[in-house]
């Protein structure tokens, strides 16, 4: 589609407002590519351009008020829509009004878009991953939830239910974000291997049959990489508050591997403070006694066995090599060593997945009574199989009932939702939401999602986000994407981990007022 960005009254540097303009386009028109014509907007008025398709965005600057208006023409028809505020917002500092113009161009797109399409989206006029932010900083701000969920209604035209489960969600950030320490700080762990990739993933992650003789080195530098973060937190004082171990599929490791990298972790890093350690079990075809005795040894509290479905068919449609027979086995042996403490994630959309299936699959994990459910929405990424591949998926309007009909079941056998987040190229615009029994929070995926505090990431594709709270800044320092990159870079993942560690000691000694982190 192509895409004006054009000047009237005032010199506003249309250029810089690209990645917003993208943003809406992909959430309103998902098909759609932007093209950024060399030439002026035609004269012609945009009724008369049949066939054309295209979207016009015009700042314009009066004595009191600013508009920024957003025309879109869709073949032959065509929709505007208009935001105006005071024009002294564009004589604020550079920062302040790319804030002020991004949101206007966005709401007067969203306007004009939904007027086509004829109905609203989800989560309205908002495109970011973390809707939750909003309400929490709202009331963080002294604004009640009724007073929160009614900004994002009227403000962002985000639907009743999903601006009501936000507001839900941002209770529980607050009542994790309330125990955070300045001194503390949450743990990832990569593991990037799994026995076979799924369909739909984009992850990264390497098939473990075809990277074998990776494995092994990648644990000793693991290793490596722990005792140096270990003794780096240790010299400033710091700890670690909650971790996760992930991937990949942790559990592709065999018992010894995960002993050894477990080991690493209680001899070196600061975790005598850590409130709940998570490990993805992810595939039942991993899951084995020795394994999960391993882990109980080493103080795991809490696995994820994440089955995605519990209909056979759909199974072998996403490539995993294991039956819904297998995950009832997978999850029995996992009750013995932690109880109910057990997440299982389920995927609303997949491809030959129907409403009934979906349903069935809810009622059997149900009958297993894990402590947490995730219920994701198919995000169709880039470099999965199923986007190569152009398989036939679930209509939006089966997708919602998936969800509608998962919040129903859910919500009647008092599970409560404490998280959640999006996705690009996600079917419908829809969520995916964290589930929780009463007390079973998973404290790890609040401070992640909601960056609320600082991640040190350990492992292959790790990105550790320094979250300074006070000033809202995060700064990212990447690891190697790849395990076999990884194998070959210790200075620079050495260096990201000092940064790390003097980041958070400096938000220490200040109490968590600091100053911009490190860039």
């Amino acid at each position: 589609m192509k895409i004006w960005l054009t000047e009237h009254n005032w010199p506003w540097r249309p250029e810089r407002y690209r990645f917003p303009t993208e943003q809406m386009l992909l959430t309103l028109f998902p098909g759609e590519k932007p093209e950024y014509p060399d030439t002026s907007y035609p004269s012609a008025p945009p009724e008369s351009l049949t066939g054309e398709k295209g979207v016009v965005i015009t700042l314009s600057r009066g004595a009191k008020l600013a508009s920024m208006s957003v025309l879109v023409k869709l073949e032959d028809r065509c929709q505007s829509g208009v935001v105006r505020f005071p024009s002294e917002k564009l004589d604020e500092p550079d920062e302040a009004v790319y804030h002020t113009v991004s949101h206007a161009l966005k709401q007067a797109f969203y306007k004009a878009g939904a007027a086509l399409l004829g109905h609203e989206l989800p989560w309205g006029s908002l495109t970011g991953v973390r809707p939750v932010k909003l309400p929490t900083r709202a009331m963080l701000a002294g604004k009640t939830a009724k007073q929160a969920e009614q900004e994002l209604r009227k403000v962002y035209r985000v639907s009743a239910p999903r601006a009501a489960l936000a507001v839900e969600c941002a209770r529980a950030a607050l009542d994790v974000k309330r125990g955070l320490e300045p001194d503390g700080l949450a743990l990832y762990i990569g593991v990037p291997f799994c026995p076979t990739r799924c369909a739909y993933c984009s992850f990264i992650s390497a098939d473990v049959k075809r990277s074998l003789a990776l494995v092994e080195p990648y644990v000793e530098a693991l290793c490596r990489e722990i005792e140096l973060a270990g003794s780096l937190l240790r010299e400033r004082g710091l700890h670690i508050g909650s971790a996760y171990m992930g991937g990949g599929t942790p559990t592709t490791l065999s018992a010894e591997q995960l002993h050894r990298v477990l080991s690493a972790v209680e001899n070196f890093l600061p975790m005598e403070r850590c409130s709940e350690f998570t490990v993805e079990a992810g595939r039942p075809d991993t899951i084995t006694a020795d394994k999960l005795e391993t882990l109980k040894a080493h103080g795991i509290h809490r696995i994820s066995i994440n089955p995605q479905t519990m209909e056979d068919g759909v199974l072998r449609a996403m490539g995993r090599a294991h039956t819904a027979a297998q995950i009832e086995e997978a999850m029995e042996l996992a009750g013995r060593h932690f109880g109910g403490m057990v997440n299982m994630d389920l995927i609303a959309g997949l491809p030959t997945d129907t409403l009934e299936g979906f349903g069935r699959t809810l009622n059997r994990v149900l009958d297993m009574d894990p402590a947490n459910i995730t219920v994701h929405t198919l995000a169709l990424k880039k470099g999965s199989r199923l986007i190569e591949e152009g398989k036939d998926l679930c209509a939006p309007e089966e997708v919602e009932a998936m969800l509608e009909l998962a919040g129903q079941r859910l919500r009647g056998v008092s599970y409560a939702p404490y998280y959640l987040y999006r996705q690009k190229y996600m079917s419908g615009s829809f969520e995916n939401v964290g589930w929780t029994k009463p007390g079973a929070v998973c404290a790890y995926n609040i401070v992640m999602m909601e960056e609320l505090q600082t991640v040190l990431s350990l492992g292959a594709g790790g990105i550790t986000k320094l979250v300074d709270p006070a000033e809202r800044k995060i700064v990212r320092l990447n690891n190697p994407k790849y395990a076999k990159e990884y194998l070959e870079s210790w200075d620079k993942i050495a260096a990201a981990k000092r940064a790390a560690a003097d980041f958070q000691a400096e938000l220490a000694r200040r109490g968590g007022e600091s100053k911009s982190p490190p860039r």
